[in-house]
């Protein structure tokens, strides 16, 4: 009987165990879920490794190559991470995501520092001595803490029509397993041009630098549109520059000294050859790779005879098949060449055979005076 009230007491005490660690686990998962509501977009680790691209192995690598652009968002379809300049029913520029996840402290943002940059903890800055340095007002906001940080901007104190360009690394890499060049960008880095108070050319501050795969999944939430002709918005801005879409002109490369392409090449031909040689050996790099097929050598026949046809002042169709009247140009040309041809040789035929009669009639003159002189001298003989 003992025994049977002890068992029922353990089963009992465990039974309230159990109940009390599930309401604390609930009660955690009350607060951790206001927190992240609280904070606004939410982010799983899983949407996070969904959208991260990751880097390959050393071991997978043969070749690398380090560029630095710079993005002018008055160029190409560069613009659609400037607009909106402030944030409406379209959605927010890319500048205001990155502020506005800085504030939050949901991401980190890293030290400029012209070519050496460590993505490292030593490296990270604090938001609020970056706000004070560019002169951005802001207040903390509720529950900030020491640990965990946060901040509250105003879409007026956020100074995105200052930023009219970016700075990124772009990786250039050989992976063997795929045997293809990949492109990848590393990191974006927004580049505040200001000018002081009496006016002049406007100053480029470049603010900090924030890894691509860190802001990639809120990144991949707003839409823009890239073309005036069509206002659907059709691709993100992680789309945006995963596939490349960004028009950016190379100012350095990865190099010993850290020198910029302007320091290696003060005159500006020298400098714009220099860059459009980075570019072509860039492009080129994969396509030497490989033994062309029969289609890209028939494409390569294709574009050399209307590359000569322009050079020579005729035109030919693009797409490899004669129009009407080029066709009948065409036509005419190879029937006047064919007559032209079957004159010359209607020409040497005839020379041919009136040589051969002149010879035929020496053979034959020569043979009678030859039988006349024989019958000469054997009369003379008689």
């Amino acid at each position: 009987m003992k025994t049977l009230k002890l068992i029922a007491a353990l089963l009992l005490t465990a039974l309230a165990a159990s109940t009390a660690s599930a309401q604390v686990v609930k009660r955690d998962g009350d607060k951790d879920r206001k927190k992240k509501d609280d904070a606004g977009v939410v982010i799983t680790d899983r949407q996070q490794a969904f959208y991260e691209v990751k880097k390959p192995s050393d071991a997978d690598l043969q070749w690398m190559k380090v560029i630095y652009r710079q993005l002018d968002l008055t160029v190409g379809k560069n613009p659609a991470l400037y607009y909106p300049e402030e944030p409406n029913e379209d959605g927010q520029s890319l500048f205001f995501i990155i502020m506005r996840l800085l504030a939050n402290n949901q991401i980190s943002a890293y030290e400029y520092l012209d070519g050496r940059e460590m993505f490292t903890d030593d490296n990270k800055i604090k938001v609020d001595e970056m706000f004070d340095r560019f002169h951005i007002m802001f207040t903390e906001a509720k529950g900030s803490t020491e640990k965990n940080p946060k901040f509250e901007l105003e879409d007026a104190d956020i100074p995105g029509n200052e930023i009219q360009s970016y700075y990124i690394i772009e990786r250039w890499e050989f992976d063997t397993r795929s045997n293809q060049m990949k492109t990848r960008v590393e990191a974006l880095c927004p580049v505040l041009h200001r000018t002081d108070e009496f006016g002049g050319d406007a100053i480029k501050y470049p603010m900090f630098w924030v890894l691509l795969n860190d802001i990639r999944p809120y990144m991949a939430n707003q839409y823009v549109f890239t073309d005036d002709d069509n206002n659907l918005s059709r691709y993100s801005l992680d789309d945006f520059f995963k596939l490349g879409m960004y028009t950016g002109e190379i100012y350095k490369t990865k190099n010993l000294r850290n020198l910029a392409l302007r320091q290696m090449f003060p005159e500006d031909d020298d400098y714009k050859h220099a860059q459009d040689s980075i570019e072509n050996r860039l492009m080129a790099f994969n396509k030497d790779l490989w033994v062309p097929d029969r289609e890209e050598l028939q494409a390569r026949a294709k574009a050399a005879r209307l590359a000569a046809a322009e050079a020579n002042g005729e035109t030919l169709a693009e797409d490899g098949e004669e129009g009407d009247g080029q066709k009948e140009e065409l036509n005419t040309k190879r029937g006047k060449e064919k007559k032209s041809e079957l004159k010359e040789e209607q020409k040497k035929e005839d020379k041919k055979r009136a040589r051969r009669a002149k010879i035929k009639s020496r053979n034959s003159g020569g043979k009678s005076s030859g039988g006349g002189a024989t019958r000469s001298v054997r009369n003379r003989k008689k």
